[in-house]
């Protein structure tokens, strides 16, 4: 469903991410794991089309995200790391607006609504503006954007950042619900124990290169590990590796 095939990305002379091959299967649920400034925000930005890969190509579904950017989006749900949204919108009517976008008809449009509306709790703020939202209302409000076209790749970056323990619940629910429906997930995150809980696989940027791509029991192998969280692998792999170093001028 995903292939990145030697993918790279360079600001100016720091090269970012350095030739990356990883294929995310349907059902999959893929948490890629990192430092700030590993390459994860640049990988994902090129994965959804914000950014173009320097080098290599990326697929999704079969559609090259660079050459055929309209079909690729088509199949994507996209939740960013910080949630934006139009302030003068109502979050009725920033739904209503990301339903045309992936030009679903007006009836189907108002049932996604209507199903996202009441799935993220929406209801007792959604017709006011925005610009009046917390951090965790705008997350609700751009997950909820994400799934309205029941996507076949939901690609998330931080999801869990800024949540109440409730909301929390709910979006570990739903990534887990999406890849048992066969959906590909592709999540980056530092939150270890929602990756170990949720991920059936992960990677592990450093220094924009995958270091790691395998289980989190195929880890515990290559450790030499009986039991070991991936929290306390994963320090010990980026440490051996050496002190990580930020990217310029973007994760």
């Amino acid at each position: 469903m995903i292939e990145f095939e030697a993918v790279s990305r360079s600001y100016g002379s720091t090269e970012a991410v350095k030739q990356l091959d990883l294929i995310v299967q349907p059902g999959e649920l893929f948490a890629l794991l990192g430092h700030n400034g590993a390459g994860k925000t640049t990988t994902i930005k090129m994965l959804v089309g914000l950014l173009r890969p320097g080098r290599g190509s990326i697929a999704i579904d079969g559609f090259d995200v660079a050459r055929t950017p309209r079909e690729a989006a088509q199949r994507v749900g996209y939740v960013p790391d910080e949630p934006h949204l139009y302030d003068k919108l109502s979050g009725r009517e920033f739904l209503s607006f990301v339903a045309n976008m992936h030009g679903l008809r007006a009836g189907t449009a108002d049932a996604a609504l209507a199903a996202q509306i009441e799935r993220f709790g929406l209801g007792s703020f959604v017709d006011q503006l925005t610009e009046s939202y917390s951090h965790g209302m705008k997350q609700r409000t751009v997950f909820a954007a994400a799934m309205l076209h029941d996507p076949r790749v939901l690609v998330v970056d931080e999801p869990l950042v800024g949540l109440d323990p409730h909301s929390i619940r709910l979006v570990k629910d739903l990534l887990k619900a999406h890849s048992q429906r066969g959906a590909t997930v592709f999540m980056s995150t530092h939150t270890l124990t929602a990756a170990e809980e949720l991920a059936d696989r992960i990677g592990v940027m450093h220094r924009g290169e995958l270091i790691f791509l395998g289980t989190l029991e195929e880890l515990r192998e290559q450790r030499h590990v009986v039991g070991g969280s991936l929290e306390s692998l994963y320090l010990s792999l980026v440490d051996e590796r050496g002190k990580p170093t930020p990217e310029s001028p973007s994760p």
